[in-house]
């Protein structure tokens, strides 16, 4: 994404589920179940679920009440990680198999670490459900990338962001690949989808929050010059940026301060330097 504001001239640069907005809360035949065994996975999973693997999103999703787990499936090596670290009883008994058969239902390049979950999707939530939770919410245009997604997650937990924002279309699915990239932050800041990302923008101005697009174009992204205005960050898809609609339903686009010979950053590393800024200055 491109993120370098322009040069100036006189001056040098300075510097917690998944959810969409338009679907009703789950009823509680759809609340997580903790008990649930089953037999050893056989071919595809069924619809709305999936295996999310590795270390840590395995524990952190045994420890969200909001999980509904359906199977544990791992080796020998992943079962004494996991029950060492969870610190609790695992919910259900664990399928013992081999690495090749975690490879064949995760991916060949997944780094799996000999543990796989067949989970369902989190519950929904909506805007609605965020707006009370502390902190600024980050928002996609189309970021299509599920390890990007990902990272994102992973440093809007880090940041104590209230949530994180995609679209229903031109947005990776909740997956393992995403979960893992997240390396548990799935579990902590909510995901949500929504059918139109510019109509989500100005229900959170109606709610306080100032948009701010991360792209250049704008000023410098100055946290101290937010105040105590609530702050919706949105960044837009690797290569294009923010579009035009997306753009227009900003109060104001602003870009990193990079000094360097670089123009633009990484969809995600935009979000860790942004988020900092927002940090540094005490923004909610």
């Amino acid at each position: 994404m491109r993120n370098r504001p322009p040069r100036r001239p006189d001056a040098q640069a300075a510097q917690r589920p998944s959810g969409r907005t338009d679907a009703q809360a789950p009823s509680d035949t759809a609340r997580p179940s903790r008990q649930r065994g089953g037999a050893a996975p056989r071919g595809t999973p069924p619809r709305g679920t999936y295996w999310l693997y590795g270390l840590h999103p395995a524990l952190a999703a045994l420890a969200n009440p909001e999980r509904r787990i359906r199977q544990i499936l791992t080796t020998e090596e992943g079962e004494a990680a996991l029950r060492q670290r969870l610190g609790a009883p695992l919910p259900m008994q664990p399928h013992r198999t081999d690495r090749s058969r975690l490879e064949s239902l995760c991916g060949r390049d997944a780094v799996h670490q000999g543990i796989a979950i067949l989970t369902d999707a989190l519950p929904s939530l909506s805007v609605d459900d965020v707006v009370d939770r502390p902190g600024p919410v980050l928002l996609l245009d189309q970021v299509t990338d599920p390890r990007n997604v990902g990272a994102i997650l992973r440093s809007a937990a880090a940041f104590r962001a209230a949530a994180v924002v995609v679209m229903e279309r031109n947005a990776p699915d909740e997956t393992g690949a995403l979960a893992k990239a997240a390396s548990g932050a799935l579990e902590i800041v909510p995901l949500l989808r929504v059918v139109n990302l510019a109509r989500t923008l100005d229900a959170l101005k109606d709610r306080g929050f100032w948009v701010v697009g991360l792209d250049a174009g704008g000023g410098v992204l100055d946290g101290t010059t937010f105040g105590k205005r609530r702050v919706a960050l949105v960044l837009g898809a690797e290569g294009d940026g923010l579009r035009r609609l997306t753009r227009e339903h900003c109060d104001e686009i602003s870009g990193l301060a990079m000094p360097g010979d670089m123009e633009s950053l990484n969809v995600s590393n935009a979000a860790a330097v942004a988020l900092y800024e927002l940090a540094r200055a005490g923004v909610a």
